[in-house]
């Protein structure tokens, strides 16, 4: 069974706290943030964190402006150190959203994105210290607009990562729309009342300058109000698709035309709307491989009273809503879901499911039949046939603990092979959780590309462990205003070696390897036929493998 354990306080991690801006005016962004990450900012394989903090949404409102951006650095013994000041991200100020990581100029060090209110910024990090180089690299709008959950990805394959931007409503102090409950009370107001904004693409020219293509590349006819996007390869062409959540509005799925340009295809596809034809309130997102049919499976968070939206591709080529088949349905119909990601929690070989859940109503909850304000996460374990069961409550501990979640993310943290949970909350703490399953097996993977971005982004990675294939895809972006690690890991249930590893990389050439053992991670570098092994404290790994190589060129 899995077991966490709340470690923020033993992990130097409890002076956080986020800021929503809130000095009485009710303003619609109060109840929206924040996101969190991980990133190994200085390069030294150990998973830092970084947390969005907030800001004034008016001037002088605040008795002082906090900081946007935290930085703690991992000291490689389970504790975090602030090193903000040190990496040049201290004075920042702005009312932030989200983040996400990539080494987006191949230079081999972690850069982010981080998007705001008002003006994105993008930090070019330059051997642990940071540089903000929005306006210099191209990748501030124009208009300036609210932006959310955005993604790097290769969308042309070329070797450079390219970046997707999500924006919201068209909202300003002039524009907040009053709504009240009873008694006259002022509440926030439903996303239904404000008008979307259109999204950004940027192209990245391999210099270190983006040009914005987002209506040339196809992005241009969007309803907005987008909170969260994943990268997915549905149609199994090779090329990375983007599927896109919005708040009220349509599900949008972009297939990749594999000329620069994509065609939108939601509605078509099926995945637009929920079975009975209605839009919902799409906040965070994921998709994966789940289950023995091979085919990718879409998870979307949605409002309380809407369910999760579960969808998986067919060879018939459209997506089939499977949220009440699936047993996710009716146990996430009275919550509502931000953060959500997919990873296998309990090392059993398939992809099971976290929800990160609070309402966006204080005052409203009071008068809602069964509904909370503060809200327990949930953990849904895959039974490996498109089925679930929610074992949140059975596991108790941190899962009995309601909280106002947003942002989620998870990584390795203190390196011993299971990945761990890291929430935000609004006008909250921020929550890491350690992953304590006992015994685990599993190899974990990480990239580095050559011909291909130097991420890896975009790869496909396939391990076969006697009769069972898995599947993963590096990536950034998904659930909500947050980055997970890009490091892959395949929990191998009683398996003690992945038989066959078949790395697929966005240059087209395949990696194949023979006999890893269990319990370790490696670093495979593509093309290389090389591979390093990289030391878990606590773990045993066996140093003299006999591994096999094999490399396909196209």
């Amino acid at each position: 069974m899995p077991a966490f354990t709340d470690v923020t306080a033993a992990a130097g991690l409890n002076d956080f706290k986020y800021i929503n801006g809130a000095f009485g005016k009710v303003w619609f962004p109060e109840q929206m943030g924040a996101g969190c990450g991980f990133i190994d900012y200085d390069g030294d394989g150990w998973l830092d964190i970084l947390l969005v903090g907030g800001g004034a949404l008016a001037p002088n409102t605040l008795p002082q402006e906090p900081p946007a951006l935290w930085l703690y650095r991992n000291n490689g013994d389970a504790t975090f150190s602030q090193k903000t000041k040190e990496a040049g991200l201290e004075g920042i100020r702005a009312y932030g959203t989200a983040i996400t990581v990539a080494d987006y100029d191949n230079d081999g060090d972690e850069d982010f994105l981080f998007t705001t209110l008002h003006e994105n910024m993008l930090f070019r990090n330059d051997g642990g210290v940071f540089t903000e180089v929005a306006k210099k690299s191209g990748v501030m709008a124009k208009p300036i607009r609210w932006s959310s959950s955005a993604i790097f990805f290769d969308a042309d394959k070329d070797g450079w990562l390219d970046l997707y931007v999500c924006n919201y409503a068209d909202w300003s102090p002039e524009k907040d729309i009053p709504c009240y409950v009873e008694g006259g009370v002022k509440e926030y107001c439903p996303p239904g009342m404000y008008v979307g904004v259109p999204n950004n693409y940027y192209h990245n020219n391999g210099n270190g300058i983006f040009t914005e293509m987002t209506s040339k590349a196809g992005f241009g006819a969007e309803p907005g109000k987008s909170l969260g996007v994943a990268e997915l390869d549905f149609n199994r062409d090779g090329w990375p698709d983007l599927v896109i959540s919005n708040d009220g509005e349509r599900t949008l799925l972009y297939e990749n035309n594999r000329n620069g340009t994509f065609a939108e295809k939601g509605t078509i596809m099926g995945i637009a709307y929920s079975e009975f034809g209605e839009a919902r309130a799409g906040m965070g997102i994921d998709a994966g491989v789940m289950d023995t049919t091979g085919q990718v499976s879409v998870f979307i968070g949605n409002f309380s009273e809407e369910t999760i939206g579960v969808y998986r591709y067919n060879k018939q080529g459209w997506f089939v809503d499977r949220a009440a088949v699936s047993k996710i349905g009716q146990p996430s119909f009275l919550t509502l879901t931000f953060g959500l990601f997919l990873l296998d929690v309990d090392f059993d070989r398939d992809l099971d499911l976290f929800v990160a859940n609070g309402h966006v109503y204080p005052i409203r909850t009071k008068f809602m039949n069964g509904i909370t304000y503060a809200q327990a996460p949930q953990l849904f374990l895959s039974n490996n046939d498109g089925t679930f069961d929610e074992t949140g409550k059975k596991i108790g501990g941190v899962f009995s603990q309601p909280i106002v979640a947003r942002g989620a993310a998870y990584g390795d943290f203190d390196r011993d092979g299971d990945p761990d949970i890291l929430i935000t909350e609004n006008t909250g703490p921020v929550h890491l959780w350690r992953n304590d399953f006992e015994n685990p097996r599993f190899l974990r993977v990480h990239l580095e590309g050559r011909r291909s971005n130097r991420n890896g982004v975009g790869a496909r990675v396939v391990a076969v462990a006697g009769s069972q294939r898995m599947e993963r895809r590096v990536r950034t972006g998904s659930s909500y205003l947050s980055h997970s690690e890009k490091t892959v890991t395949f929990g191998l249930g009683n398996a003690t070696r992945v038989d066959s590893l078949f790395i697929y990389w966005p240059s087209r050439q395949i990696d194949r390897y023979v006999g890893f053992e269990s319990n370790q991670e490696i670093h495979v570098v593509e093309g290389s036929g090389a591979f390093e092994q990289r030391p878990l404290p606590g773990r045993n790994s066996n140093s003299t493998q006999q591994i096999e190589h094999k490399t396909e060129r196209p």
